[in-house]
C-alpha cells in the first residue's frame, strides 16, 4: 500500500516544482530578457526573438520548437523519459503567455539597467530551470538536443554541445536586434544562469552527487533501464540477508543531483516492492563526474611520485 500511494505522491511533488520552476522562469522571460531586447540561449531565446519580428507569443512558439524535439526524443529514448520533459515544457511555456497577459497592466518589466536585467534575468531563469532539474526533468529545448546529440558524439560533452547551441542562437539574435550589447547582455544571462544551476544541482564541488544502493528482484531489469536511459554505470555487490540468509545482489549506483528522481521513477516502475537507499557523495571522480588531477592526489602520493622520478633521474645518470 505504501509503495501504491507513494507514486501520487511523486507526481504531485512533480507538479508542484514544475509549476513554481515555469513561473520563475517566466518572470526572467517577460519581466527581464524581452523588454531588454536580448535573448539568451534556448529555444525560448529564439522565440523571444521571433516574438521580436512577428510578435507571435514567446510560449506558445518555444512550445511548437520543441515539438520535434520530443518526436526525436521519444524514437531515441522512450516515452518515460520524455512525459515529464514534455509537462514541464507545456507548463513553463503557458506560464510565459500567462504571465505576458499581465504586462504591463499588474506586473512592471525592468528596463533601467540592461546590465543589472541580465544578471537578474539570468539568476531567475538558472532557480526556475534547476526546481525542474531536480525532479528529473528538462524544458526541452537545447539541453535535450545537446542529450541526445550525446548519445551519438560522445567524444563531445554535453556542456560544449550546449555552449555551440546557445552561441548560435545567441549571435543570432545579436544580428536581428542590431546590437553588440544585446549578444553581450544574453552571453551573461547565460553565464549566470549556468553558474546557478551548477550550484544549486551540485552545490560548489561539481565532483559532489548522491549514491544509490538498490536491493530488489528485478534488479537486471533495473540496472538495464539505468544504463541506457541515464547513461550511469551500475554495480553489483554479492550479498545476503542477515536474517533470510538468501543470497542477492545489490545495485551501486552513482549519479548527479538532478537524476535521482529519475532512478527512483525506474526502481519503483521496475518493484514497486524494491528496498532503496539514497545517500550523499561528498565526492565522485571518473568518467561523467570530475575527472581526477594530479592536484588532486595526497600529499604522500605527491611525495611518493618526486622520489620515484629522483631515482628515475639517477638511474640514467648511471
Amino acid at each position: 500500500m505504501k509503495s501504491a500511494r507513494s507514486a501520487p505522491v511523486r507526481a504531485a511533488g512533480d507538479l508542484v516544482f514544475f509549476v513554481a520552476g515555469g513561473l520563475i522562469f517566466a518572470c526572467s522571460v517577460k519581466l527581464f530578457a524581452a523588454p531588454n531586447h536580448f535573448a539568451p540561449g534556448g529555444l525560448t531565446g529564439l522565440s523571444t526573438v521571433i516574438n521580436y519580428l512577428t510578435g507571435f507569443p514567446i510560449g506558445t512558439m518555444a512550445f511548437l520548437l520543441n515539438i520535434p524535439i520530443f518526436i526525436w526524443a521519444i524514437l531515441e529514448i522512450g516515452y518515460k523519459m520524455v512525459g515529464k520533459t514534455i509537462l514541464a515544457t507545456f507548463l513553463s511555456s503557458a506560464a510565459i503567455d500567462i504571465l505576458g497577459m499581465l504586462v504591463p497592466q499588474y506586473l512592471v518589466p525592468y528596463t533601467n539597467e540592461p546590465l543589472l536585467a541580465a544578471v537578474c534575468g539570468g539568476a531567475l531563469e538558472g532557480i526556475g530551470l534547476s526546481l525542474v532539474f531536480l525532479r528529473g526533468a528538462t524544458t526541452g529545448g537545447t539541453d535535450m538536443i545537446a542529450r541526445l546529440l550525446g548519445r551519438r558524439f560522445r567524444h563531445l560533452s554535453m556542456g560544449r554541445l550546449m555552449l555551440m547551441v546557445d552561441g548560435m542562437i545567441i549571435l543570432f539574435s545579436a544580428v536581428v536586434y542590431q546590437s553588440l550589447e544585446s549578444g553581450l547582455h544574453a552571453a551573461i544571462a547565460t553565464f549566470v544562469s549556468t553558474r546557478v544551476i551548477d550550484t544549486v544541482l551540485y552545490g560548489t564541488d561539481v565532483g559532489t552527487g548522491k549514491l544509490l544502493y538498490v536491493i530488489s528482484e528485478q534488479s537486471e531489469q533495473i540496472a538495464a533501464r539505468i544504463m541506457t536511459e541515464i547513461d550511469r554505470g551500475v554495480t553489483k555487490l554479492s550479498a545476503r540477508g542477515g536474517y533470510s540468509g538468501r543470497e542477492g545482489e545489490v545495485l551501486l549506483c552513482a549519479v548527479r543531483r538532478d537524476e535521482v528522481h529519475r532512478v527512483i521513477d525506474i526502481v519503483h516502475e521496475c518493484d514497486e516492492n524494491a528496498f532503496l537507499i539514497v545517500g550523499e557523495a561528498g565526492s565522485i571522480t571518473g568518467e561523467g563526474f570530475r575527472l581526477l588531477k594530479k592536484d588532486d592526489r595526497t600529499l604522500r602520493e605527491l611525495v611518493a611520485g618526486f622520489r620515484e622520478k629522483r631515482s628515475e633521474k639517477k638511474s640514467r645518470k648511471r
